[in-house]
């Protein structure tokens, strides 16, 4: 039987978040709005529309939206060529490919920005496929994303392990009945990972297969 590895990118594969707090307060900014960049950090992993609903009154104009998300886009794209990947993400894959799990990217980037993660990471070789929040109604924390993955490639949540770094990946992973385990490294404190389900939590990749043998991931037989 397979076994599925999902990852998350943004902060868990590559070190992104904060490139994405700074272009998400420059185009709220530009939209009128004074958002603190903790607040945006906590929010980050959400779809942008998502993100725009858990920062900003429910009640507001919306019209502006629009312009908001395609202004944080456009800041974004200026990182494309230097984004930088976490040390021993591609490794981590590379392992997890090697050992026979199906691993598969489940992010809410962009095709374009998902483009220049791959590029980053440098493990194409290693991932099986890739589920973004374009392909389904309801982005992190709902469990669509995890449970799409899985139907690419025909894998029971069970036999699955999701690797994240916010409280909306866990949450996702408890929502679709996925293991989940948490990293460090983008920012996120470990009680608020543990506190939205983490089953295990790790400083960043190097650490995560560093102790492999003894993470969520060994609790998968191969058979």
């Amino acid at each position: 039987m397979n076994r599925a590895a999902l990852f998350d990118v943004d902060g868990t594969l590559t070190d992104t978040n904060h490139l994405h707090v700074t272009s998400w307060w420059e185009a709220l900014r530009q939209g009128g709005h004074q958002v603190p960049m903790h607040a945006i950090h906590r929010a980050v992993g959400l779809p942008g529309e998502d993100l725009l609903d858990h920062l900003l009154d429910e009640n507001r104009d919306r019209t502006g939206d629009d312009r908001m998300s395609a202004a944080h886009d456009t800041l974004y794209a200026t990182y494309f060529d230097r984004l930088p990947a976490l040390h021993a993400a591609a490794d981590l894959l590379r392992t997890l490919a090697g050992a026979g799990w199906k691993v598969l990217l489940v992010t809410s980037a962009k095709d374009n920005e998902l483009g220049a993660l791959r590029r980053a990471i440098d493990a194409d070789d290693a991932i099986t496929d890739t589920a973004t929040s374009d392909d389904v109604e309801r982005g992190k924390p709902a469990p669509d994303p995890l449970l799409h993955a899985l139907e690419l490639v025909q894998v029971p949540p069970g036999r699955a392990v999701f690797v994240g770094d916010t409280v909306w990946d866990m949450k996702a992973a408890v929502r679709a009945g996925v293991a989940g385990v948490a990293l460090l490294c983008g920012g996120i404190p470990r009680g608020d990972l543990e506190d939205a389900g983490a089953a295990a939590v790790y400083r960043d990749p190097a650490d995560l297969l560093a102790r492999l043998g003894d993470s969520p991931f060994s609790r998968v037989p191969a058979t």
